[in-house]
């Protein structure tokens, strides 16, 4: 079963992506030679980390019956000399106290997509006849 398809559609680096009845463009910002047509695929990698996060805590504060309102992730990504780090601010709203607050901050950093980015993880790649 595919889950995502990803083609080049044409363009220096543009990239044409399916998931399910979806369609997304993937490319790089023009100071890098791209033309800017969708989002870098790093920016992919925060936007399926951020959601996870607002959506784990979401699912979270129902079941519990908080009063939680709104979820922000903000997120960004660097690379340093000693590896990779991405940087989540969490901003959570509603009628919680600091106990409630800072149990969902911890939740978040339990996130299925946190987990698969903070665990080893295998690729295994082939070539397939077109």
């Amino acid at each position: 079963m595919r889950a995502v398809r990803v083609s080049s559609n044409g363009s220096r680096y543009g990239q044409d992506a399916e998931i399910r009845q979806f369609r997304l463009l993937a490319d790089e910002p023009p100071a890098i030679g791209g033309d800017d047509t969708g989002p870098t695929p790093f920016e992919y990698i925060l936007t399926g980390l951020g959601s996870c996060k607002a959506i784990t805590l979401q699912m979270y504060a129902e079941r519990k019956g908080w009063a939680l309102e709104a979820i922000t992730v903000d997120l960004h990504y660097e690379k340093h000399e000693n590896g990779h780090r991405i940087y989540a601010d969490l901003t959570v709203e509603g009628d919680l106290d600091e106990q409630q607050r800072e149990r969902l901050r911890e939740l978040s950093d339990r996130c299925p997509v946190q987990r698969l980015l903070t665990e080893p993880i295998q690729i295994q790649t082939k070539l397939t006849q077109s």
